[in-house]
């Protein structure tokens, strides 16, 4: 079970690329489970678009097969078979003019709901497709526009994507989605620091002693290889996804939860990023590039091997130390590490507070390590604890760290909906409090371009990592050189 959905009206939903990846993968068994609690009402419409000449039938088969390998084959008959019943599919290519009248049409039957146009396609036809909605009145204003990540490559590009997305919808209608921010241990970091009295007074330079948010996949590139080896690790994670964590970590308390008070304190925090450029690059940063090892019980080749690209300097591992020029967090390192073909999938973020001041235990007692805060996003979500306790026995004081453990499933009993769950919900409802807003966007950019031109005009190719690990040695160096460590679960 899941906990209770909020009613939502009827609405229409369109997914551009609706037999792509993302389609299959993440939005329709998503949609899917949404429909399954009762939150999609019998009435609406899911419409897939695409460039394939299919059937209604066909596209039912598609999705039908989608959400089975995704959620398994023992779903109610009755349920899928409804859920089937709301789906339909238009053959649409975004570049050229055949078909968009007769969606056109299709799509302005009902015009008194809420429309969201979902853009699950390549970044290059973003603005195409909404210069089309536009041109047939699609942009209405009930109507809404859902962007993926990433948006732009640089922030000249995004900035000129932005205007174009901007002369088509207005910023209250358009949706930049990072489906990091609908996790449930995101969410909770929230309620965590404010709905708390135990945190927030420590959550400061005094009393913290660095953070580390760490992204780590097992597999390799897979079938993102044209898209990801024009891109790179920062493109894809850190300007985005690691980046937005850190926001959340590091923002003052805001206001209210209106969404534009959350998002005011994000942008406070993305303007004060100590610059990384070519002064300091070799020092606060580290890029990686896998090599031929083992990943998931089995040998991979390398990054350079899969994509058929020996020339490739495409990195696809970053490790980065932030830091933040304001009064709450000056001195206090963020380390941030993400890549592909590392040994776990994992997802976190760590929270290291100062060791004690001064120890009142001799050292038989043992080794008193600072405390730490865990927050797990992937695979299981949940937060950690770590806390010194007396070892049980009456072998004299001995102290040992061990972790207050809190699994989200276990603790309030219900399945955690998908991200994607929440934000295409939270669309419908016109709530974009964990979308992007765009001047978060920009200035996400304004700090990362620096770093790639740093890369650029230095000339080092990425270093060399065995798939498998944990990425370069020069990563370790990072943080060892500031006498600490990367967390391991068990430390």
């Amino acid at each position: 079970m899941t906990a209770p959905a909020s009613h939502v009206d009827p609405f229409d939903l369109v997914i551009f690329g609706g037999t792509g990846d993302l389609a299959v993968r993440k939005l329709l068994p998503a949609l899917y489970h949404r429909y399954a609690d009762g939150q999609i009402q019998p009435g609406s419409r899911l419409i897939g678009v695409a460039r394939d000449a299919l059937s209604d039938a066909d596209y039912h088969v598609r999705v039908r097969d989608a959400v089975i390998k995704s959620l398994g084959s023992d779903l109610p008959e009755e349920t899928l078979h409804g859920f089937l019943h709301l789906i339909s599919y238009h053959a649409l290519d975004a570049r050229k003019d055949a078909g968009w009248d007769a969606f056109a049409a299709a799509m302005h039957a009902s015009p008194e709901r809420v429309c969201v146009f979902y853009l699950a396609t390549s970044p290059e036809i973003f603005v195409p497709i909404c210069e089309r909605l536009r041109e047939h009145g699609l942009n209405h204003g009930r109507a809404r526009v859902v962007v993926e990540k990433p948006i732009g490559r640089d922030l000249k590009s995004a900035t000129a994507i932005n205007d174009a997305l901007g002369r088509c919808f207005a910023e209250q209608q358009t949706f930049r989605i990072d489906h990091y921010l609908g996790k449930e241990t995101v969410q909770n970091l929230v309620a965590l620091r404010f709905g708390n009295a135990l945190f927030e007074p420590l959550w400061n330079a005094e009393h913290i002693d660095h953070v580390q948010i760490t992204v780590a996949e097992t597999i390799g590139v897979e079938w993102r290889a044209g898209f990801y080896d024009g891109a790179g690790a920062l493109r894809d994670m850190v300007q985005n996804h690691l980046l937005q964590l850190l926001c959340l970590v590091a923002m003052e308390p805001p206001a209210s939860l209106a969404p534009d008070a959350i998002r005011d304190e994000k942008l406070k925090v993305l303007r004060a990023l100590k610059p990384i450029d070519e002064s300091n690059a070799s020092q606060c940063s580290v890029r990686g590039q896998y090599r031929a090892g083992a990943s998931n019980g089995g040998a991979v080749p390398g990054y350079l091997e899969e994509i058929g690209r020996p020339e490739s300097r495409t990195e696809t591992f970053v490790a980065l130390k932030a830091e933040l020029r304001n009064w709450r967090w000056a001195g206090v390192p963020f380390y941030l590490r993400t890549g592909k073909r590392l040994p776990e999938r994992v997802s976190e973020i760590v929270i290291t507070f100062r060791a004690i001041p001064h120890s009142i235990f001799g050292e038989s007692a043992g080794q008193i390590s600072p405390n730490k805060l865990v927050l797990r996003l992937q695979p299981d979500e949940g937060v950690k604890l770590w806390l010194m306790n007396k070892y049980p026995g009456p072998g004299g004081l001995r102290l040992r760290r061990v972790a207050l453990d809190m699994s989200f499933a276990e603790a309030f009993g219900v399945r955690n909906p998908d991200a994607y769950e929440r934000l295409l919900m939270d669309v419908v409802r016109g709530n974009p409090t964990l979308f992007m807003r765009r001047d978060e966007v920009e200035a996400a950019w304004a700090w990362a371009d620096p770093i790639l031109a740093a890369w650029e005009a230095g000339q080092d190719a990425p270093k060399g990592y065995t798939a498998g690990t944990w990425g370069p040695s020069a990563a370790v160096a990072l943080i060892e050189r500031d006498g600490r460590t990367w967390h391991e679960d068990a430390t």
